[in-house]
């Protein structure tokens, strides 16, 4: 192929709709669309919003793709239309047969990351990214002292979390103001602006190789934001989202309830400040039913005013007016209520008069069809009591679950007495004038001026529809109060488009702009609740300013496809995944393979080949700001190990400040207010400094250096063996290429070595292949220090761990391997035998591992020979090999002698024709036999299993089981003569 372009072909299938199905390209790459069987003969048009060349993205601007004819005919088989990829984004495309729409997908585009003065790449899959708190840097004159711990331990990616005026609660994501640099990065000699944050950005990039990306929080603003006083439209509030009303009564009422509780005025009704045990949960329950809903009636809301009803279709009757069903199946329903008044629903008079009709015009017909209207109204406003009643019934059992966890759960906050700091629930709603009673303060929902100030807050509902806005009409979270609610901060309103609140749209564009401008990427923070098409519109603004952004996402939905859809309409290149998920070692194993590599062993790909659905690319942390201490989770000794295991897997993997410094709690988003160490290279420390004798630092920085590696010299291949044991892991990462392997193997301490048994005898384990070094083996240990205490100004860990660590060292000197024997297994199976002596919870070795002498040799006779076909085995090819003449001769001008019956013979033949032979087709167990006795027979079983890399099946098993398969093929045509012998050979 010229130039060895990339090329994937995209089979277009009939009514084929692929939105949740996830492509991924790189830029330079060839898609050629083209039709399939199911397509041949019609007349298809192609559309795509992937911009012609000169021109600029518009998501909503389509154009047609021609079709290319290869061999100058109209050959449906063979024609297909194609883009040059070079722009990294998310692009849509559609087909169509004549008017008609029949299918359609997306493809994402990866972007090309560039570091350093010389602007050399970074591949996504060499990303090692570590998180710093914004907030915990300090004054910015400080911060590259602080940022240089990163630097020193090998990472090459710095996410900050957001870096603007923070809001009352102290959040990091609860932001002031989206456009102001937070004051305290400025002292009283200089103000810190952005033009300072991105020259250091710049300098980090050019000098120390490093990128950085940061937050960008669409879905929420801080509660005591400027901007949102003076537009209160861009929230939730009660007058542009009436249907709430119910919801902020309540709301009110359960406030009112926690002043009663707090100062102590329902002690007598069995609930003390101090909530303890199920009794005071039981009474709690009976002061909601008993005297909380029957006082604010919220089924009031949603019924309707059963005598003014009944009157109005009197009046209606007398008057002789008579109703028209325009659909037999209409049915007499409550009709809400837009301004969500009490009694203020209707139904909808004309069905009423067309259902209930006098036999005569008579006083007496027209009252027994109004008490019959009647009747059915009071049957509707049961309806609603009922449907009211549940909700409040959830409402009640969110609202003791809450307190359960806040206040008696062994792993919940125990926040202690209800007190109006700690209520008895996070208020749902804004609340910014003097507090009144309950029935003073519904007066002012329906007064515009103050209700437009009672503003819903965000939050986030355990297994919601993330596509699915829950503060929109429709929904009743907030009534059954089902939302985990950041009652710091106000759920911003965008509607549908721009128009629909001009100064929001307009104030987070200008926000995107200015993170877009100075940073290389941005995390979207809470991108399951933040709504699809405000993040398409803004990421859109993003990348005309920086065509290569980095998009990493913070996206739980639980929902491979779900997942698709957000990566495929916004072009996320990497999802966050989390190492903390894993409930044990072999589960953390795993997760390694899941999110990153192709197998082991996988075939050999073509640069042109069908485009192959593809998982979104992982950013694989060992541990995000959100996650629990992992040293309270599990034990300080787990660090290094999960670590390791973490940075094996093939994808961008990433931490968080603390982890490697053994910090022993969560680091607090909210409450954290210390600041990080500096970087001290010297021996002695002083508080606030941290080096290479600090925790896991010095592990980290080689566990950095080996991910970067992998990841630059194309180990692009993974494998989670089979536990050693229940807490050792050994994870594999192979080059195809080079033929070589790094196996790290880890033994972790998810249990506390100190107070759970650990059985000293390691199990042998075998190592197929050579071991040329011991890249690196380190051991967690203790050493005699102070007890840890927690600093008052820096944050600080555990002061009595650190590791020993040595690397690029022999087998032989070795302080973890008690002895490693070799042993031929087979006729050509070269295994080392690895038995360990300090292997402790807490260590970790990692070794670099070839074929055996005699195999790698045989791999670079057979590489070299193959360069004739493709130049992609050029690498690890031996040119001057001693390989028998025959290999050394082109296969062309062997395969040139052949004639169309010996050409047959060595692609074709039926079984019927073989067997006339005395042969037969292959037959693969467990499977079946081959179509053909020749290589097309092979040929069509791997066209279906190669770009699917599907090794799991039956011909691969018995590829991989013996020789028969090749020994078949051979044999078969060196028993004929001529020309078929030689192709044999």
């Amino acid at each position: 192929m010229p130039g060895g372009k990339e090329t994937r072909l995209l089979h277009l299938a009939e009514m084929e709709k692929l939105d949740k199905t996830l492509f991924r390209l790189e830029q330079g790459f060839e898609l050629q669309f083209r039709l399939g069987p199911t397509l041949q003969g019609k007349s298809v048009t192609v559309y795509t919003n992937y911009p012609a060349s000169g021109e600029v993205f518009d998501r909503h601007k389509f154009r047609t793709l021609s079709w290319h004819n290869p061999t100058g005919k109209e050959d449906d088989s063979d024609k297909y239309c194609k883009l040059d990829l070079q722009i990294s984004g998310s692009y849509q495309y559609y087909f169509s047969l004549g008017n008609e729409k029949s299918g359609g997908g997306y493809i994402v585009v990866d972007p090309i990351l560039h570091v350093g003065a010389d602007n050399h790449v970074l591949p996504l899959d060499c990303v090692t990214l570590q998180t710093y708190l914004a907030k915990c840097l300090g004054p910015f004159h400080e911060w590259e002292d602080r940022l240089k711990v990163a630097k020193e331990t090998g990472y090459n990616m710095i996410h900050f979390t957001p870096l603007q005026k923070l809001g009352l609660s102290r959040s990091c994501y609860s932001l002031a103001d989206q456009l102001e640099v937070n004051p305290e990065f400025s002292n009283h000699n200089k103000k810190c602006t952005w033009s300072d944050i991105g020259a250091l950005v710049e300098k980090l990039k050019n000098e120390w190789n490093m990128l950085c990306i940061t937050d960008v929080v669409y879905n929420h603003t801080a509660t005591n934001s400027e901007w949102l006083r003076m537009h209160p439209e861009c929230g939730y509030n009660l007058v542009n989202s009436p249907h709430l009303k119910p919801a902020w009564i309540l709301d009110r009422a359960l406030w009112h309830l926690t002043g009663m509780v707090a100062d102590g005025k329902c002690i007598a009704k069995g609930v003390p400040p101090l909530i303890e045990n199920d009794q005071h949960l039981n009474c709690l329950r009976k002061i909601i039913y008993e005297d909380i809903y029957p006082k604010i009636k919220l089924w009031e809301f949603f019924q309707v005013d059963v005598n003014k009803a009944v009157q109005q279709f009197k009046t209606l009757l007398t008057q002789g007016k008579m109703g028209t069903k325009s659909d037999p199946n209409q049915h007499l329903q409550i009709l809400q209520d837009p301004d969500y008044r009490r009694l203020g629903c209707t139904v909808d008079m004309n069905i009423a008069l067309a259902t209930f009709i006098p036999h005569s015009n008579g006083p007496a017909a027209i009252e027994e069809c109004c008490n019959w209207f009647r009747k059915r109204i009071e049957e509707l406003n049961a309806e609603q009591y009922r449907q009211t009643s549940h909700h409040q019934e959830q409402a009640v059992n969110c609202l003791v679950g809450t307190v359960v966890y806040e206040r008696i759960a062994c792993n919940g906050p125990k926040l202690g007495p209800i007190t109006r700091k700690h209520p008895l629930v996070t208020r749902y709603f804004t609340y910014p004038f003097k507090e009144l009673t309950v029935e003073e303060e519904e007066t002012m929902i329906h007064q515009p001026d103050k209700a437009c100030y009672f503003m819903a807050h965000n939050g986030w509902v355990m297994g919601d529809d993330p596509l699915r806005n829950f503060a929109e009409p429709g929904s009743n979270v907030y009534l059954r109060r089902e939302l985990i609610c950041w009652g710091d901060s106000v759920k911003l309103r965008y509607g549908n488009k721009p128009e629909d609140c001009p100064y929001l749209w307009a104030h987070m564009k200008k926000y995107t702009e200015i993170t877009a401008k100075y940073f290389h990427g941005v995390r979207l923070d809470n991108c399951h609740s933040t709504p699809i098409h405000v993040a398409e519109y803004m990421l859109d603004t993003a990348r005309k300013l920086r065509a290569d952004l980095y998009v990493v996402a913070e996206l739980f939905t639980g929902n491979e496809e779900l997942d698709n859809i957000f990566v495929n309409r916004l072009g996320i290149t990497s999802l966050i995944r989390e190492a903390m998920t894993a409930y044990n070692s072999h589960e953390e194993g795993r997760l390694v393979y899941r999110f990153g590599g192709e197998p082991v062993g996988s075939f050999v790909q073509p640069r042109l080949r069908p485009l192959m659905p593809a998982i979104a690319h992982a950013l694989f942390m060992d541990i995000t700001h959100d996650n629990e201490c992992p040293i309270q989770h599990r034990s300080a000794y787990d660090a290094l190990p999960s670590a390791m295991i973490v940075s094996m897997a093939c994808c961008a993997t990433g931490s968080t400040k603390g982890y490697d410094e053994l910090v022993p709690h969560q680091i607090s988003v909210v409450s954290e207010e210390r600041f990080y160490a500096k970087w001290n290279p010297a021996a002695h420390l002083t508080s606030g400094e941290v080096n290479f004798q600090t925790g896991i630092l010095a592990g980290r920085l080689a566990i950095n250096r080996l991910h970067q590696e992998l990841g630059a010299k194309g180990f692009n291949q993974a494998r989670s063996e089979d536990q050693v044991d229940e807490d050792i892991v050994a994870v594999t990462r192979h080059c195809p290429n080079t033929h070589q392997s790094v196996v790290a193997v880890c033994r972790t301490a998810f249990r506390d070595p100190k107070t759970c048994f650990y059985s000293k005898e390691v199990p042998e384990m075998c190592i197929p292949g050579k071991i040329d070094e011991v890249v690196l083996e380190a051991r967690t240990i203790e050493r005699s220090a102070s007890p840890y205490k927690k600093d008052l100004h820096f944050i600080n860990g555990l002061p009595n761990f650190t590791i020993e660590l040595r690397e690029h060292i022999q087998i032989k000197d070795s302080k973890i391997i008690k002895q490693a024997g070799t042993a031929i297994k087979g006729p050509n199976e070269f295994v080392q035998e690895i038995e360990f002596e300090r292997l402790t919870p807490g260590s970790v070795i990692v070794f670099r591992v070839s074929l055996d002498p005699k195999a790698q040799e045989a791999v670079g006779i057979l590489r070299n020979h193959l360069i004739q076909f493709s130049s992609h085995f050029k690498s690890g090819s031996l040119p001057d090999d001693q390989s028998a003449p025959i290999l050394k001769t082109p296969f062309s001008s062997i395969a040139s002698k052949l004639t169309l019956a010996e050409l047959n013979q060595v692609l074709y033949r039926c079984e019927a024709e073989e067997q006339e032979d005395g042969g037969g087709c292959y037959n693969i167990p467990n499977w079946s036999p081959l179509k053909y006795a020749g290589l097309q027979g092979l040929m069509s079983v791997m066209a279906d299993i190669r770009p699917k890399n599907d090794l799991g099946h039956p011909f691969c098993d018995n590829l991989r089981s013996g020789d028969w398969m090749i020994d078949y093929v051979s044999n078969r045509l060196i028993s004929r003569a001529g020309a078929c012998a030689e192709v044999s050979k």
